[in-house]
This record gives C-alpha cells, structure tokens and sequence, in this order.
C-alpha cells in the first residue's frame, strides 16, 4: 500500500520481503503489533458487553430484541472509541517500523525516537482515521458475527445451541467469525490505506493523502487484507469464546422473541 511501485502484488511483497530482509522481515513490527492489539482487544471486548448490558437496559426487553442490530451498532462503536486510544500508540509504531527503511528495528527505538522528534502528538496524530477504520470495521464485526450466528443455528445447524457439544459451538463461533472478517476487511480497507501513509509521512494530513492515493489506491492490498482479516477476526471469536467456555462464564445463546412480544403480536395462544 505505501510503495505500490514497487510492491505490485502480495506475491511480490512476500518475495522481496523475504530477499532482502529475510525470514526477520516478515515479522517486523510485531511487538506494537502484539502489545497495541492485544490492548485494543482488551477494551474492544470488555467495552462491548458493557455498552450491550448498558444500552438494553435503556431500551428493555421488547426493543432489545426488534433493535438487536442496532443495539450490536451502538454498542460496538461505543467501544471501539475507546479501544483506538489505546491502540493508536502502538499502530503508530507499528507503521513507522515497517514502512520507513532505517527508521527503527524495534518498538524500544522507535518510541523514545518519535517522541524526541514529534512529541506524544506523534503517538496519536493517527487516531481520527483510525476511528473512521476501526468503528465502522468494529460495527461490521460485531453486528456481522451476532447475527450470522443466529442465522446459522437457525438455518444451518440442524439442532438447537443447547443440545449442540461445545465443540460443535465453537466451530459455529469460528465461521461466523471468519464471515464476519471478511465484510470488516471491506469496510475498513480505504481508512487503513490512509493510515498506513499518514504514519508514514509525518508532514501530511488524512485528506492530503486520500487525494494522493485516489479512488483506485485506497483498495491496494485488499485481498491480502482479507486473508489477514477474515483469520484474525475468526480467531479472535474463538479464543474469546473458548475462554468463556474454559471459566464457564456467561455464554447467552442466540436471541428470541419475548413472550410478551409474542403475546402483543398474536404469535401465542
């Protein structure tokens, strides 16, 4: 995405990479990578149900349920806010590490070296496109997976959650997860495009690099963004979900109407 001269597909990214760095070269960057996702995750999740429990019961039963999408939108979003601040720091690295040759070669230089130079705006100059990534690629995420979900154990699995193992669970957890990977990638692709330059080049702004990139160069590398992706966020849904099953903490099945919805809709004798 940041030098498409030269990296003209993901084939040629990987061959180059590995010719003139090495096997080290595909790993550069890992640790804002590990450290600033693994933050983000924390509050992403956390934040989530919170927002969830938050928002449901202002909206009460009945509206919980005709307004589920919407209440997983709002929910997600809220979260996701939150979660760039703490991300944006590490991603800023991140960045710096890997697309500006001879900068740095690992987190301990990179940091106290941006900081000399630019001060803690450094750190979060990339924060505002980050949200326009990350918001509506969370929104994506959980809206997606909260509702492929219901519509796999609706239409595909043959058999109620209940009676499914909690093996057969977590392979429903995983797909949907991988689903829902995909369409974030989508969402999300042009924001991380303008993000990967901006943290790149230090004296330009999101709109200066929109116009430069244009319609076409927003949309370079997304095939290797929904690999990532797709993997990424089905992993996350799994690791997230087995660890629930693991502490036998609260795992809710797939929404259903309220009696006294069905009720009020005829939908009962």
């Amino acid at each position: 995405m940041v030098d498409p001269d030269k990296y003209k597909s993901i084939g040629k990214g990987f061959s180059l990479t590995l010719k003139e760095d090495g096997a080290r070269g595909l790993a550069k960057g890992w640790a804002p990578t590990f450290i600033g996702y693994s933050m983000q995750g924390l509050c992403k999740f956390g934040f989530y149900e919170m927002f969830k429990i938050f928002y449901s019961d202002m909206l009460g039963e009945e509206n919980t349920y005709l307004w589920r999408t919407s209440l997983y939108l709002a929910a997600s979003a809220s979260a996701e806010f939150f979660a760039d601040i703490a991300l944006a720091p590490m991603e800023a690295c991140k960045v710096r590490i890997q697309t500006c040759p001879g900068y740095a070669n690992n987190l301990r230089q990179c940091a106290p070296k941006m900081f000399a130079e630019e001060g803690v705006w450094a750190f979060y100059k990339g924060v505002v496109p980050l949200w326009m990534r990350q918001i509506p690629y969370t929104m994506m995420k959980f809206a997606c997976f909260e509702r492929t979900v219901e519509l796999l154990y609706k239409h595909v699995v043959p058999k109620p959650r209940a009676d499914c193992t909690k093996a057969e669970q977590l392979i429903v957890t995983f797909t949907a997860g991988y689903i829902a990977g995909v369409f974030c990638a989508i969402v999300s692709h042009p924001a991380d495009s303008v993000v990967s330059v901006l943290n790149k080049e230090s004296g330009s702004t999101a709109v200066q690099v929109l116009k430069k990139l244009g319609p076409k160069g927003v949309w370079k590398g997304l095939v290797a963004r929904i690999i990532m992706i797709g993997t990424l966020t089905a992993l996350q849904w799994f690791i997230y979900d087995s660890v629930k099953v693991y502490f036998r903490l609260p795992r809710p099945p797939p929404p259903e109407m309220p009696e006294s919805l069905k009720k009020k809709l005829g939908l009962t004798e």
